[in-house]
């Protein structure tokens, strides 16, 4: 479609503000971004198809801003070389789209994979202790080593990627978390090599932590700034679904593997999970160099490159960093609620079997990406921070809900609050990353998105089993874990309230 303009319009006239972005366009809704995208669309050419006047890219003569003049209608040699040029940009979203959400997806699942053979045979196979208790434990404790890792990773890939580039990055990450989870799978065991066993394994899952923690920022700033202006929280929903996508597969290789190999699952079997990373990297790496650097962020550093960028978001974007890390976070801790604390609390307190609350999260799981896209649609069309914050009530809704519901006794209660608590904050992570793209100029974007979701995840999911285990032991109450969810979506509310306006297509 193209733009409707006033009867009085002439294409000859300088260019009015833009109102709305036609479906073809391709840059976004930021003062910044149109600033950028000035030179792509400067001039008016007339559709014989449509009726109307839209923009066509053109190179301005010696820098003057004098526009040619135009017919009544494009010459067909003009209408094909606009339609092959959309076309063209078209393609190369969609890739980025399927590149991104296939590399992000790939690193969760390595990421998964990890933290459930943790739970299931790293134990006894690398923590061997007379106790039990610390053995698994000890096996755990490599998974949090994982997660603490994932902002520093986020601030390392982010420094570099507003310097040298978002697929460059991208690249190098995917191939860092591939060989890292591909050498797990090699790796000797405490009764072969001894005490380098575990340590070489803690090394790995740093490695890991860093990879994972550099990925997303990068693929989320990649698929929106390829996106356009009245689809950003859609294709940058791509990577949003990714862990979910990532934990039902990774849930579905481990059942396989069980399946497969039975009492040797414990002895070898765990390996082909991690060894077959390496044709996973290699179907995420053939098509991740097969992108083009955003264009958008070529001008941004031609213009004005940032010369440490992580300086930069410090000294200009404290507050930015802050907001954004509540309003990132909040939705972790609902989240991990369900995923990593009533997976202990209910067989140990209210008698679930642990398998059929395992079956819940997965089914939610698999919710929750429809969800999560219908609600990045819905940011498109109505506005990222209105949705976020409906998505923060309704996490406040089911946090309170959540306890009461699971301490009934009867599982089909308990699933409903579960599946509640699971949806309830795709709600959010729908509009989150287009919004977070928004607060944070070109130049610093990935730094800038790296830090704070990295750590709004680590503060909001990391200590979230931590605090409700110590809540519960303080107060013996399960009113209390769903009271702190609530209040610090409260919290994620207010500093949306705070927080940079950013406009929806229509705007």
């Amino acid at each position: 479609m193209g733009l409707r303009w006033p009867r009085n319009f002439s294409p000859l006239a300088p260019r009015p503000p833009v109102r709305r972005a036609s479906s073809g366009s391709h840059f976004g809704t930021s003062s910044e971004e149109r600033e950028m995208a000035d030179e792509r669309y400067p001039r008016a050419v007339f559709s014989s198809q449509s009726g109307r006047f839209r923009y066509e890219p053109y190179t301005k003569p010696n820098g003057g801003e004098a526009m040619r003049e135009l017919s009544s209608e494009a010459p067909s040699s003009v209408r094909d070389h606009r339609n092959e040029g959309t076309s063209v940009m078209a393609q190369e979203a969609r890739r980025v789209v399927l590149a991104t959400m296939i590399g992000t997806t790939l690193e969760w699942y390595d990421f998964f994979i990890y933290a459930l053979c943790a739970a299931m045979v790293f134990g006894p196979l690398y923590f061997p202790a007379g106790n039990p208790l610390v053995t698994q434990l000890a096996a755990l404790g490599t998974f949090t080593v994982g997660f603490v890792a994932r902002p520093l990773g986020g601030v390392i890939a982010g420094h570099f990627g507003d310097w040298i580039g978002r697929k460059r990055m991208l690249v190098v990450t995917l191939f860092i978390m591939g060989c890292s989870t591909v050498a797990v799978g090699l790796l000797p065991t405490y009764a072969q090599i001894g005490p380098a066993a575990p340590a070489l394994l803690v090394t790995l899952r740093i490695i890991q932590g860093l990879a994972m923690g550099g990925e997303w920022g990068g693929a989320v700033s990649m698929a929106i700034e390829y996106a356009p202006a009245d689809r950003r929280a859609l294709y940058a929903a791509g990577p949003g679904v990714a862990p979910a996508v990532a934990l039902v597969l990774s849930n579905m290789a481990l059942m396989g593997l069980l399946a497969l190999t039975g009492n040797a699952f414990a002895i070898w079997g765990w390996r082909l999970a991690f060894l077959s990373s390496v044709v996973l990297m290699g179907i995420g790496l053939y098509v991740r160099r097969r992108l083009q650097e955003s264009p958008l962020f070529k001008r941004a550093v031609e213009h004005e490159p940032a010369v440490v960028p992580f300086v930069e978001v410090l000294r200009t974007h404290t507050s930015t960093v802050l907001k954004c890390l509540v309003i990132a976070g909040a939705p972790g801790v609902l989240s991990y609620m369900v995923y990593a604390f009533t997976l202990s609390y209910g067989p140990s307190h209210i008698g679930y079997d642990r398998s059929s609350l395992m079956l819940i999260a997965i089914s939610g799981s698999v919710i929750s990406i429809p969800v999560t896209v219908y609600c990045a649609r819905l940011g498109d069309r109505f506005g990222f921070k209105r949705i976020i914050g409906i998505g923060n009530v309704l996490q406040i809704c089911s946090a309170l809900a959540l306890f009461p519901l699971f301490d009934s006794g009867n599982l089909a209660l308990a699933a409903v609050g579960s599946l509640m608590a699971i949806t309830a904050p795709c709600v959010c992570f729908g509009c989150l990353p287009a919004m977070l793209t928004e607060q944070f100029p070109f130049k610093v974007r990935y730094t800038g998105i790296s830090l704070a979701y990295q750590l709004g995840s680590v503060a909001g999911g990391g200590f979230a089993p931590i605090i409700a285990t110590a809540l519960l032991a303080k107060t013996g109450h399960s009113w209390t874990i769903g009271g702190y969810a609530a209040a610090a979506n409260a919290l994620a509310l207010g500093c949306l309230m705070l927080a940079r306006g950013v406009r929806n297509a229509r705007s």
